[in-house]
């Protein structure tokens, strides 16, 4: 095993270029290459952020001098991208969410459990110090015991039918694009979901273009959470006990400041700065497991994602929302 841990970008568009850009500043890192579907679009990409260009994902998966592989492509791309790098031999950390259902999560935990390779979800708000520091509030007792989640994050896209957020084919919708952020740190935040109730709003193009749901954990505690295409919501989360609440600020995914405010009148804001662009800190969490061989993170584990899938294919039952994959899996 070598001092520095190289990786392999799997993709090019927006979301691999900000990974790249963490990667500068992620201690150990090092950019050793970049696959895309063709060779000029990946030297395109490594002229400006360094790194051997591969003409094809698969030239990167077979690649000896990578170890990890982040997969940065369209959802409906992950499956077939994750499981070319498992059988590779290579570790993964994919962008979220990760797959577009749970059926096809599961198929790629089995994998990784088999060849007992490193596998996470690239959720980057689970490992930022905003939300170290609200879990650390919380279990203090400062704001009583937490029974309630309010969240939401929403913007108005700007953009056409065959654009990524609209276009079916490319798992375009507001759930599995931003509205997993709610979802997911609700459930960091309170537990596991027993039981959702969903509505959306349902774009011409026949994916969501707002949703919002209501989460009840089994441990007894409640959230409200929505995400849209069409408005620009607070984009905050607060969570909420008998003696107060905290609220990580707008934008809460990436929030840099959250705010105490107590039954007792008493209010303090505490600064949560992240590194870099935020990405960097799950790329640190990816290469701590990985050299520590580990194969899944204790901070986003395989069943933390494979419940969250869960969650996330019950929601879209309910709203009507399908995808080509679900079709494959019988769904």
């Amino acid at each position: 095993m070598t001092a520095s841990v190289r990786w392999g970008i799997l993709g090019t568009g927006r979301i691999a270029k900000a990974f790249a850009n963490a990667l500068k500043d992620t201690p150990d890192a090092v950019l050793a290459g970049v696959g895309s579907r063709t060779q000029e679009s990946a030297q395109a990409f490594t002229q400006e952020f360094g790194g051997t260009a591969y003409g094809s994902y698969e030239a990167l998966a077979q690649a000896a001098d990578i170890d990890l592989i982040y997969v940065g492509t369209p959802h409906p791309m992950h499956f077939e991208n994750v499981r070319m790098a498992l059988e590779a031999g290579k570790g993964v950390l994919c962008e979220k969410a990760f797959t577009v259902n749970r059926a096809e999560a599961e198929q790629l935990v089995a994998l990784a459990r088999a060849k007992n390779l490193f596998l996470m979800e690239a959720m980057w708000s689970r490992y930022l110090p905003g939300l170290a520091e609200v879990r650390r509030i919380v279990e203090s007792g400062e704001i009583g015991k937490a029974v309630q989640v309010i969240a939401d994050l929403g913007f108005v896209a700007q953009a056409g039918p065959e654009h990524r957020l609209f276009n079916p084919a490319l798992g375009g919708g507001a759930l599995l694009d931003i509205g997993i952020y709610p979802l997911s740190i609700a459930v960091a935040l309170l537990g596991p979901v027993e039981s959702v109730v969903a509505q959306a709003d349902i774009g011409a193009t026949g994916v969501d273009e707002q949703t919002s749901f209501v989460l009840k954990h089994r441990g007894g505690g409640m959230s409200s959470c929505s995400c849209s295409l069409r408005a620009h919501l607070p984009s905050e989360l607060t969570i909420a006990g008998d003696l107060g609440r905290v609220r990580m600020n707008t934008k809460f995914h990436h929030a840099q400041t959250v705010t105490v405010t107590r039954l007792d009148g008493v209010a303090r804001t505490v600064a949560t700065p992240y590194l870099g662009n935020g990405y960097v800190h799950e790329a640190i969490e990816a290469q701590r497991c990985w050299q520590a061989g580990l194969i899944e993170s204790p901070g986003m584990t395989h069943d933390d994602t494979l419940a969250l899938m869960g969650v996330m294919d019950e929601i879209r039952r309910q709203i009507g929302l399908k995808y080509a994959a679900d079709a494959l899996f019988n769904q």
